[in-house]
């Protein structure tokens, strides 16, 4: 399986222009602006710990707020994701971690399997995280699972810092996302008694 699985989107609308381009088989490079500090710091996190090469540029409606901006991004991540996997053949499909952040400790389980779903279990007790709105997290996950067509699960086993939280979150989707867009010799077609993803 050499085939290059690179993708570049690009969506604009009244709230948002964003144009994502994603290596799902890089290094961990990344060129993100989207305009809120702390979730460029995410998905700089997302791509390093996954190894995929990304860059985002975002110009949104923060002059509203980040709903617009943080959503919008995740579905052009999302569609980029999906686009680069074309037709899933060779990879294993499914990926989990359990991944520790000092005191806090996430889990994050997903499944390529064209059909979305999101079951997210975490709250947060802070508003804000610098300029970013923790009610955000969960839109930024649904809204990947969907535009993506991932089942995906995140949880936050223990954790009380709200920085930690967020950000064993992305890493832990990072991970999982690394061994389920991976290849695996053994599988020749797609894993899938239905024989496509």
């Amino acid at each position: 399986m050499n085939k290059q699985r690179i993708a570049e989107v690009s969506r604009k609308t009244g709230e948002t222009d964003i144009t994502v381009k994603i290596n799902l088989d890089g290094s961990g490079k990344s060129n993100i602006d989207t305009g809120i500090g702390f979730f460029d710091h995410m998905l700089d996190a997302f791509a390093r710990h996954g190894f995929f090469d990304l860059d985002v540029k975002v110009k949104g409606d923060l002059n509203v707020d980040g709903h617009h901006t943080v959503e919008d991004t995740a579905i052009v991540i999302g569609n980029a994701i999906s686009k680069a996997l074309d037709d899933k053949k060779g990879i294993k499909r499914y990926g989990s971690m359990i991944l520790p952040m000092d005191e806090t400790l996430a889990m994050c389980a997903v499944d390529l399997c064209g059909r979305p779903y999101f079951v997210m279990d975490a709250t947060f007790d802070a508003p804000m995280i610098g300029d970013f709105d923790t009610q955000l997290v969960s839109e930024f996950f649904y809204s990947m699972s969907y535009a993506a067509m991932m089942n995906l699960h995140l949880r936050i086993i223990t954790g009380s810092n709200e920085h930690h939280k967020v950000e064993a979150m992305f890493k832990a989707f990072a991970k999982a996302m690394d061994e389920a867009t991976s290849y695996d010799s053994r599988i020749t077609d797609v894993l899938s008694t239905k024989g496509s993803l």
